[in-house]
């Protein structure tokens, strides 16, 4: 049940209770006149009970209408009621609410731009020191190579060098010989 249906029906049941009431009272002294004057006035009853329920709930309604894109995300949406009552209070508290959240939408939007910023710069430098390291590791791996050919030139030399001085401990007793 909306809240203009139940405005109404309060008011409804109030104003019956009314009409009761002055009927009971006046019992003895009714007459077609007065039946005259409760039927439109029963009508305007009713009448009157909606009107006062669509005007209490047309603030609410539009309060309701623009909370649905405050829900989905939208922070522009702004409720202006010409009411200084409570409802007024509601629909300035909505609209508070409604400029806080798009700051911090904007501040989140921010910080999620200066995130991604950061994120590129420490991506590019992560991307530096890969290359530095790769090259710096083929470097190591070529001076290795190196240093593995220059062992093995030097273990060849060593074994040339021990040749040449057992060749040379051989003449020297050959030459000690003929003397």
């Amino acid at each position: 049940m909306s809240i203009a249906s139940r405005v109404a029906f309060t008011i409804i049941v109030a104003g019956l209770f009314v009409i009761a009431a002055f009927a009971a009272v006046t019992y003895d002294t009714l007459n077609t006149n007065l039946y005259l004057i409760l039927i439109p006035l029963t009508g305007f009853l009713f009448f009157f009970a909606f009107a006062i329920g669509t005007h209490f709930a047309q603030p609410i309604q539009k309060l309701l209408r623009e909370a649905t894109p405050l829900e989905k995300g939208n922070g522009r949406s702004r409720l202006y009621v010409k009411t200084t009552d409570e409802i007024g209070d509601l629909a300035k508290t909505f609209n508070k609410i409604a400029e806080k959240f798009e700051e911090h939408r904007s501040k989140l939007q921010t910080l999620d731009i200066n995130v991604k910023l950061r994120t590129q710069a420490l991506e590019e430098i992560i991307g530096v020191l890969e290359r530095k390291v790769k090259n710096r590791t083929v470097d190591w791996h070529n001076a290795l190579e190196e240093l593995e050919k220059a062992h093995a030139l030097i273990d060849i030399k060593d074994h040339e060098i021990i040749d040449l001085q057992n060749q040379l401990a051989k003449l020297v007793k050959k030459s000690k010989k003929r003397k």
